[in-house]
């Protein structure tokens, strides 16, 4: 379905395209009643039972000089009496000549093949990828950019808040991204300027080594805010840095599509901000001295505790138009602990798609991935608009 709308700052008429999905589902989570993070549910008050109405919405409209694209999402949650609509990304995009373009906006800034997490974006550490349901929501921005030829890309953007999310922590943040493609490789490099933090330096790049074959890499140089140090000293309490030490980030991976269209992905992660074995067993060791501390620990829990990990995707053929499938393994090697999941998509009419995820911490209660749940699992509809 199409409609013509007028943009008043081009003389010629702009195409108004939409589409949405609308979704109906429920998700179920077994807590750990032993957990020491949450014991009983009692600090995080997490809900066991939800069930959800959420629509999706895509709007472009495209002129010769302005483009306008928003993504409005309306959600409607019971288990937590959540009601609200907002935009999780528009844009509105003046092109001032073939090479210059202005845009204001919320934007998902990430980029790359990496799967598991993305440590060369400064602002989407965790992607979004491991969960097929979560819809990510963009910072946000007014950039300016410079395309001179289909290589390359300089962009200089102006955070000036962190989208509909209430911690506002990426505000009066500057990004400098740079980007180069060949023919068979592509690179980029991110410079990030917070307050209260050092400058964020990140690289990302990939190789078609062959027509089965990306092999893609992500290395950073950060400090984090508000960093929950944690001493291998179990006697020792918890201390808040507000700007951690410097360290580093890598992610290497590789991607290979076999003849039937499945792949394959395995990515490594060295994450140096991550708590050591002696480091993350204090950790759970005082959040079991006191719910004070447990708390703490589950207010402040960096984005990964442990330091590598590997993770595996194994998915079908995405030209499919049956259904599709995605299995995920992750293995933390400071801790020892795993986590399997699993999404599947199953087309019943040409609008209606039936779908299920199941996610399988494997460990205790003092290991990383199976510290709050023993098992979760989402079943429901999604309706493809118009």
């Amino acid at each position: 379905m199409t409609f013509l709308l007028t943009l008043s700052t081009s003389a010629h008429a702009a195409d108004l395209r939409w589409d949405g999905t609308l979704y109906g589902y429920t998700a179920h989570s077994s807590l750990r009643a032993d957990s020491l993070l949450n014991p009983a549910n009692q600090i995080a008050r997490l809900p066991q039972d939800s069930a959800s109405a959420e629509a999706r919405f895509n709007l472009k409209a495209e002129g010769d000089v302005l483009r306008l694209t928003a993504r409005p999402i309306l959600l409607a949650q019971d288990s937590q009496r959540r009601n609200e609509a907002y935009l999780s990304q528009w844009q509105l995009r003046l092109r001032a000549s073939e090479a210059w373009s202005v845009s204001a906006g919320r934007e998902v800034l990430n980029w790359g093949p990496a799967q598991f997490r993305s440590p060369s974006s400064p602002f989407y550490f965790d992607n979004g990828r491991s969960d097929p349901m979560r819809e990510l929501s963009g910072v946000d921005a007014l950039k300016l950019s410079w395309t001179p030829g289909i290589a390359t890309t300089l962009s200089l953007a102006r955070i000036t808040g962190s989208g509909h999310v209430a911690q506002d922590q990426w505000r009066d943040s500057w990004l400098l991204k740079a980007d180069q493609r060949g023919d068979d490789w592509a690179g980029g490099l991110a410079l990030a300027r917070t307050p209260g933090q050092g400058t964020f330096v990140g690289l990302h790049g990939q190789f078609t080594a062959s027509d089965a074959l990306l092999l893609y890499a992500e290395v950073a140089s950060s400090s984090r805010s508000n960093a929950l140090q944690s001493s291998s000293d179990a006697t020792l309490s918890f201390s808040i840095a507000p700007s951690s030490a410097r360290h580093t980030t890598t992610l290497l991976g590789a991607a290979y599509t076999f003849d039937n269209g499945q792949s394959l992905n395995t990515e490594w992660l060295h994450d140096d901000h991550g708590y050591r074995a002696a480091e993350e067993s204090a950790y759970f060791a005082r959040a079991a001295a006191s719910p004070i501390n447990a708390g703490l620990a589950l207010g402040n829990v960096p984005p990964l505790l442990g330091r590598d990990y590997l993770h595996l995707v194994w998915q079908s053929n995405q030209m499919e138009s049956g259904g599709y499938w995605r299995a995920m393994a992750t293995h933390g090697y400071t801790d020892g602990s795993d986590e399997l999941s699993g999404y599947t998509e199953t087309a019943l009419n040409g609008r209606v798609t039936g779908f299920v995820l199941g996610v399988l911490p494997l460990g205790g209660n003092r290991q990383e991935f199976s510290s709050l749940s023993r098992w979760s699992a989402t079943a429901g509809l999604k309706v493809a608009l118009p």
